[in-house]
């Protein structure tokens, strides 16, 4: 007993000294959830709530870290440590360091497998990590992956130690703006609306044992006019003997089963009253999906479903509107950029990242564009639950070839490099895959403006191929093709409609961007900006509410769906509906809900 106290409180000990010695990095402004963290419990919460399983094992918390010259060995000496999942430029890192394109970042930890593991495969899984990321246990490369936006996992089993402690090493090389790679608003040299580059872990890490055979991805797919729920079960291995089981419930009662061998999809007949999924009323199935070789159950993960369809059509009126369950639907929402001032890419806590989606269902909006950046698979659970349409948009990288946003575009298109095209399509598939599921999901972003936008056509009719559930908006304010499923207008600071499809929807992709300085919420003291600047929230909220009058007149003259810019402030934009820090909301939320609302319901009988 007396070596066993002795060994809880050496371990509590540790513990609680690692904790003190980690604090945020740097002086800039946090919001409220940086004050919360415990490095020793860092986003505790289930990473992949749409096949989730009982049993998991966090590794989130402080790693030892060194930063090395690329190519270099790995050290034995390290620098000091990292919260995970906070990439090293920021605050919440405890480091805060810049690391250029000659550099990587090296990670070290340790782990041990409960016993209760014991005979079980184990899975090592990385939420994001940007960009080149390779792994070690034990001294036994176990993977590779790039791309910067995209969960991946590796069978880590024959690299475990029978017993006691594993050793994990994760090597980081990101160019950042010094490679061709998708990155989104990253640059070495942040000014106006680019950002601080994001290197290394960004998401969640962590344990998962699985069955020799084992479920990998639901492919879910929900189709209310056959009143036909499909659920495709991919298997790490198949065979014949594979019997997979979907179980539908509403609540805790079981409304819907359905079963399939030979990897074949199941499809669940689903009721002809099943409840339908929209912003007003974000209803979701249960689902609870079982494999089983003969009568055995080999692995059962928990999901959950939305009955729900996207789709255009032309009105009385001969405009091609957007639907949701062949209803017209007006979508409005806020350009949603997902950066924080504490965490960079990272919300700080389960909270935050919750926060910014509640706050524009409260502004009364009912879709996001997600700009140029994939979120944690959380925020999009959280967008299916609360009801909020979401636009998702590929992360741009390479360079832009010549803009012409205000016509249709008959000019030649930039050809990016062997490389460079090969980084985009494995990551645009990547991503797609990996939120194919989620019923939130109604728009593909391949391209925004023109910044690295190629063969618009073949992408645009690739990606409508690969996904024809969704629709497709081939080049948000890019230049303009006739292909996909709209036409997309960029304008600031006032809407307007200087182009219209007769064969697609017309939308207005981006507009507003108007600023508003808080003196003690800004990122730094002098070079912030917003497209139109105002000195009061009133100021602010007026402009606002003009150009949402102008917007509302419009929706008849043939305009579908709409975005604001932005959700929050950006470091030095200062256009948000919120600060950066998000502890003040900048305009009068009850003036806005209004308007909001009635251009939401602008299209509804």
């Amino acid at each position: 007993m007396k070596k066993l106290f002795i060994s809880l409180f050496l371990v509590t000990f540790f513990i609680l000294e690692s904790s003190a010695q980690w604090k945020p990095a740097g002086d800039r402004i946090k919001t409220k959830w940086a004050e919360q963290i415990n490095p020793s419990d860092v986003l505790p919460e289930y990473p992949r709530p749409i096949m989730q399983r009982n049993d998991w094992k966090n590794l989130n918390g402080l790693w030892d870290y060194a930063i090395i010259d690329k190519g270099g060995r790995i050290p034995t000496d390290f620098e000091g440590q990292i919260l995970v999942p906070f990439a090293v430029e920021s605050s919440l890192s405890g480091v805060g360091k810049r690391v250029n394109e000659n550099q990587e970042v090296i990670y070290q930890r340790s782990f041990e497998i409960p016993s209760a593991w014991r005979g079980k495969q184990v899975l090592l899984h990385f939420g994001a990590v940007d960009w080149k990321t390779d792994v070690w246990v034990n001294d036994i490369k176990v993977g590779s992956h790039t791309g910067g936006f995209t969960p991946f996992s590796f069978d880590i089993t024959p690299a475990l130690s029978a017993k006691g402690n594993n050793r994990l090493v994760v090597k980081v090389w990101d160019p950042t703006d010094r490679g061709p790679q998708p990155r989104g608003k990253q640059v070495s040299r942040p000014e106006g609306i680019w950002y601080t580059p994001v290197t290394g872990i960004w998401q969640t890490v962590w344990l998962e044992p699985v069955a020799g055979k084992h479920i990998e991805n639901l492919r879910i797919t929900p189709d209310i006019d056959r009143h036909l729920l499909t659920v495709k079960a991919e298997l790490n291995t198949n065979s014949t003997s594979d019997f997979v089981e979907v179980n539908v419930y509403d609540g805790n009662q079981l409304i819907a089963v359905g079963k399939s061998i030979n990897g074949e999809p199941v499809e669940v007949a689903m009721p002809e009253n099943a409840k339908l999924w929209s912003p007003d009323s974000p209803f979701l199935y249960t689902l609870k999906v079982t494999l089983k070789e003969g009568n055995k159950i080999v692995d059962k993960v928990d999901s959950y479903a939305a009955m729900r369809k996207y789709s255009t059509r032309r009105d009385a009126n001969g405009i091609v509107r957007l639907e949701l369950n062949n209803e017209a639907l007006f979508q409005f929402g806020p350009l949603d950029q997902g950066w924080w001032p504490d965490g960079l890419y990272t919300a700080p806590t389960d909270e935050a990242l919750l926060y910014d989606i509640q706050k524009t269902k409260d502004f009364g909006y009912n879709m996001i564009r997600k700009h140029i950046k994939v979120e944690p698979a959380r925020w999009y659970t959280y967008c299916d639950q609360l009801g909020i349409i979401v636009w998702q948009d590929m992360p741009s990288g390479d360079r832009n070839p010549q803009w012409q946003n205000r016509k249709y575009f008959d000019g030649t298109e930039m050809k990016r490099s062997a490389e460079s095209e090969a980084y985009y399509r494995k990551e645009w598939k990547e991503i797609m895959d990996c939120l194919y599921s989620y019923p939130c999901i109604g728009t593909w972003v391949p391209f925004n403006e023109a910044w690295g936008q190629f063969k618009t056509v073949e992408i645009a009719e690739w990606t409508k191929q690969y996904d024809p559930t969704r629709l497709v908006n081939p080049a948000s304010g890019g230049n303009h093709y006739t292909c996909g499923d709209m036409l997309d207008l960029h304008n600031y600071p006032a809407p307007e409609m200087y182009l219209y499809d007769a064969q697609r929807a017309t939308v207005l992709g981006e507009y507003g961007g108007i600023g508003l300085v808080l003196k003690d919420h800004i990122w730094e003291p002098n070079r912030n900006w917003g497209y139109v600047q105002f000195n009061s929230s009133k100021e602010a909220t007026d402009e606002y509410v003009k150009y949402a009058d102008m917007l509302y007149k419009m929706v008849d003259r043939g305009f579908s769906a709409a975005v604001y810019t932005q959700t929050t402030d950006v470091e030095v934009e200062v256009n948000g509906l919120m600060t950066y820090d998000r502890k003040v909301i900048k305009l009068d939320e009850k003036r806005a809900k209004e308007i909001n609302t009635r251009i939401c319901n602008s299209l509804k009988k």
